[in-house]
């Protein structure tokens, strides 16, 4: 074999080898999402949402949801079956801070997030989770749990779902008036 051939393998070698350390590379680049909730409809009794000076419960008695402390509307099963396809499968994507002193540049403090608790059957809390909205990312928003400091932007934007406001889960009843 002559210099020329042995020179060009040499390169094609290291040329395939370099393509394959840059893929390697590139793959911890691409985010990595995992789901924020490992629980299910089924496991909920009650949910609270809280933001700012308000506040919601909705209350689960064998399969109907009402609105504590509100005898007048009636709950809407598209705005539960919404909450919950949007809300049990919302994922974390990218890790923004560990640090509490930033919870306010993400919305998430105390005072500007929306907080989430799910009770189960067991009256024990199951999920705590405060929520701010992206000033960037309207697609998006972010979350912290109660007993972690770390933000995390999530895949979807869901404080929209998470309404305080009675007429937004419930509506009056449609009477029905004997001909």
């Amino acid at each position: 074999m002559n210099n020329k051939l042995k020179i060009g393998i040499v390169a094609l070698i290291i040329l395939v080898g370099l393509f394959f350390i840059n893929q390697n590379n590139q793959k911890s680049y691409t985010s990595q999402s995992t789901s924020l909730f490992s629980i299910s409809e089924n496991d909920i009794k009650k949910i609270l949402i809280q933001a700012n000076q308000e506040a919601v419960e909705l209350i689960k008695v064998d399969t109907t949801w009402s609105i504590s402390g509100n005898d007048t509307l009636v709950v809407k099963d598209r705005s539960i079956s919404q909450f919950f396809d949007k809300v049990l499968n919302l994922k974390l994507e990218t890790l923004m801070t560990t640090k509490q002193e930033k919870w306010e540049t993400y919305n998430i403090s105390d005072s500007l997030g929306t907080h989430l608790a799910l009770v189960g059957w067991n009256d024990e809390t199951v999920g705590y989770y405060v929520f701010g909205r992206s000033n960037s990312d309207y697609a998006r928003c972010y979350v912290r749990t109660d007993q972690s400091s770390d933000v995390y932007l999530t895949n979807e934007n869901i404080v929209y779902s998470l309404q305080t406001s009675p007429t937004y889960w419930g509506e009056k009843p449609v009477e029905n008036i004997p001909e």
